[in-house]
């Protein structure tokens, strides 16, 4: 009965390891879709903000007060996305440029795309050694 418990065993582990990898899937799959979400959101407002400012234009009432609530609103929304680009990357062991938004491999330590120096290094946190 030793080896059918090993077998047991075994399959159990297995099943574990199975059960991780597709909640891993699952998470990052519910993270792309809230970021496409978020894209199509941004589109409306633009779209939204656009209609304001022909509307504006054709009867000379542009009102700032509701442009500056177009792009604030936009703005959060562009937050909310790098937020979740950021988790994105996180689950797939990479990191963003704060530069130009490329990804690259979490060890880079240049941007692939602009050349950007991805991580501080401890001198430049700590400021000059003194002598």
């Amino acid at each position: 009965m030793g080896l059918f418990e090993d077998v047991v065993i075994n399959a159990k582990s297995a099943a574990d390891v199975v059960g991780k990898k597709a909640e891993k899937f699952i998470d990052v799959s519910k993270l792309r879709i809230n970021a496409a979400d978020v894209n199509n959101e941004i589109s409306k407002q633009f779209e939204a903000l656009g209609r304001v400012v022909y509307d504006a234009k054709k009867t000379d009432n542009l009102s700032d007060e509701l442009l500056d609530e177009s792009v604030k609103t936009i703005d959060e929304l562009y937050e909310q996305l790098d937020a979740i680009n950021n988790q994105l990357s996180a689950s797939s062991n990479k990191i963003i440029c704060k530069k130009c938004g490329a990804e690259n491999i979490s060890d880079a330590a240049y941007c692939s795309k602009c050349g950007n120096k991805l991580h501080e290094d401890e001198e430049q946190q700590e400021g000059p050694k003194e002598e």
